[in-house]
């Protein structure tokens, strides 16, 4: 059944929310954050992905992106297993105080659907929406930097180092490798 937030063009640029189950706040941590962060990186480098804003909240994950390979879909759901298994991964050998929590959690969630294996980190939705003018790329480019000042985590965009704004606005480099439209 679609929801109408579906990925239908490959090549084109979305505008994505990735949502931890639940609401979780995972990346209240910098470890959970770095690794986001890593992947990423490693998608724009390996697999086409070309990312022209971002921000990483404590639960959630905005991001512009489109694929040069014609594959955001399957990039998508790389990025997301990948970063899943690996902050699982982290979560059991590091010192997570909320360990035993976050895994009850993500194997609650993953007892919830047929598709899941021992675990769900992330919702199966991306709320994908697709942006075909510079004023909505614009729009949603603008919600995404406001987001760590909506949350009173900053008082400026730039100041935010787990977004784009940096580079985007301070041409400093940032984080992520950034394509830009």
């Amino acid at each position: 059944m679609s929801n109408g937030y579906q990925i239908d063009d490959q090549f084109g640029m979305y505008f994505l929310t990735l949502t931890v189950v639940d609401w979780v706040d995972l990346f209240s941590r910098k470890t959970y954050r770095d690794i986001v962060v890593d992947s990423l990186n490693y998608c724009i480098k390996e697999k086409g992905l070309c990312v022209y804003g971002f921000v990483i909240m404590t639960n959630h994950i905005h991001l512009i992106a489109q694929s040069k390979t014609g594959k955001l879909s399957d990039t998508i759901r790389d990025f997301k297993k990948f970063t899943a298994h690996t902050v699982l991964k982290t979560i059991a050998t590091g010192t997570e105080s909320r360990r035993e929590w976050l895994l009850h959690r993500f194997e609650w969630n993953a007892s919830q659907h047929e598709r899941n294996s021992k675990y769900q980190v992330w919702t199966h939705n991306n709320h994908a929406t697709s942006i075909s003018t510079e004023k909505f790329f614009r729009q949603k480019l603008e919600y995404i930097h406001q987001n760590p000042i909506r949350a009173g985590w900053v008082e400026r965009e730039e100041d935010y180092i787990y977004s784009s704004a940096k580079a985007l606005f301070c041409n400093m480099p940032g984080i992520v490798s950034l394509s830009y439209w």
